[in-house]
């Protein structure tokens, strides 16, 4: 049924409940995972004004690549093959083409989204792409 399942992940708690479902999901169908962190272009925009937009983009990509790199060693530890990537640009955007365009069959990510008055004007990633993938959503919710 599914022969490319992605997980897009920020690092959070929740985001980290969403994997354990993709890996187990994927184990139990042979399939592969990808994992995928996007580096939000409006974070890079809205640094402070002593911190170049490179320095902030820099320490974001590197802390997207460790989070991916460390949902790719719990996939190998599973038996899962794993591919990772992490792109720029609008979380949800980029989510609904890298699953596009991958072929991937199963988006399983976690419900956490933006909080108070930032989630309210812009509205929650998860809901963004439940509503705009090309293919089925499995939302996770975070425990708490």
């Amino acid at each position: 049924m599914y022969d490319r399942i992605l997980v897009p992940t920020d690092g959070s708690e929740c985001a980290d409940r969403a994997v354990e479902h993709a890996i187990d999901l994927a184990a139990q169908y042979d399939a592969e995972l990808r994992v995928l962190s996007v580096i939000d272009a409006r974070d890079v925009s809205h640094s402070a004004p002593a911190i170049s937009v490179d320095q902030v983009e820099d320490t974001l990509r590197e802390r997207a690549e460790s989070v991916v790199e460390a949902v790719a060693d719990r996939a190998a530890e599973a038996g899962v093959d794993v591919e990772t990537a992490v792109e720029p640009g609008i979380p949800d955007d980029v989510i609904t083409e890298y699953a596009g365009e991958n072929d991937c069959d199963l988006v399983v990510m976690g419900t956490h989204g933006r909080t108070g008055l930032e989630r309210y004007l812009l509205g929650s990633v998860t809901e963004r792409t439940v509503r705009r993938s090309p293919v089925p959503v499995l939302t996770v919710r975070d425990t708490e």
